[in-house]
């Protein structure tokens, strides 16, 4: 079985231990050098890692827990984002009593970089704030399950109690719009609508939706006009070349190919 890079860690407080996951823990064992603080309190706040140069906070659920937190690190120091995003997914379970393992087997669900939108929602000024960088770290994860009853009706059940990290795939960094941008399939043309991005990309017109609010609201993105009662998107004008940041593609499709269904798309921030 592969095992994680381990970095050797210099200092730790224990501050902001309890509950941490596996996976958390690997990763910022992992971005933590010679003489970095770990676990340090900086502004008030408990960061993860904390370099010469930058804060490093890795999180590996929701980024509405942490936007408050990362605006105001922003204003006075360098701050990078780690979010993992799991390509490949070990499911394995364990006894409630004992933590005996009772099987491991490989989930058919396979993670993509599209998937940071679902969390982007909530941060997209702070691809406009000077000195915030996200690390996407693309990874292979065992993911523990407990069949305890406590757990969600679609586990049946079980309940999530670990993940660990096995490999680290690729890690991209994400500095500005522009970036977001070549997370977008190489085959879509602007100017294009939700639904030709849902269809490119194999995602669901829900994400769609996200990543084009997420990349108008960090100025990467104008709205083109309507095709009936869908929306056009097309690169800021006062952005860099749509070919500098998303690979050519093939042809604009024609309107009556992209409208789709004639129903609002108001892009706004999903509940």
């Amino acid at each position: 079985m592969p095992e994680s890079e381990e970095a050797p860690v210099s200092e730790s407080n224990g501050i902001g231990l309890l509950n941490e996951s596996s996976l958390h823990r690997a990763l910022k064992e992992r971005y933590a050098g010679p003489g970095d603080l770990v676990e340090a309190v900086v502004d008030g706040y408990v960061v993860d890692v904390v370099r010469a140069d930058e804060l490093v906070e890795v999180q590996t659920s929701t980024f509405s827990a942490i936007r408050d937190k990362l605006r105001a690190l922003l204003e006075s120091h360098r701050v990078r984002l780690v979010y993992p995003i799991a390509a490949r997914t070990w499911i394995v379970r364990v006894a409630p009593e004992t933590g005996e393992l009772l099987g491991r087997r490989r989930s058919p669900k396979r993670g993509a970089p599209l998937e940071v939108f679902h969390e982007l929602v909530y941060v997209p000024d702070l691809f406009m704030t000077p000195g915030f960088s996200l690390d996407l770290v693309l990874i292979e994860q065992e993911e523990v399950r407990c069949p305890d009853g406590r757990g969600s009706w679609r586990r049946r059940g079980m309940s999530v109690v670990d993940r660990r990290l096995l490999r680290v795939v690729d890690t991209r960094t994400i500095r500005c719009g522009r970036d977001l941008l070549a997370l977008l399939p190489d085959t879509l043309a602007g100017p294009f609508t939700n639904r030709a991005l849902a269809a490119e990309a194999g995602i669901p017109r829900r994400l769609a939706q996200r990543v084009t609010y997420t990349l108008r609201r960090c100025g990467a993105l104008d709205e083109a006009g309507k095709v009936g009662r869908e929306r056009l998107f097309m690169l800021a004008r006062d952005g860099a070349a749509y070919e500098d940041a998303v690979p050519s593609g093939t042809a604009a499709r024609s309107a009556s190919r992209i409208a789709g269904p004639r129903e609002e798309d108001t892009g706004r921030r999903p509940r």
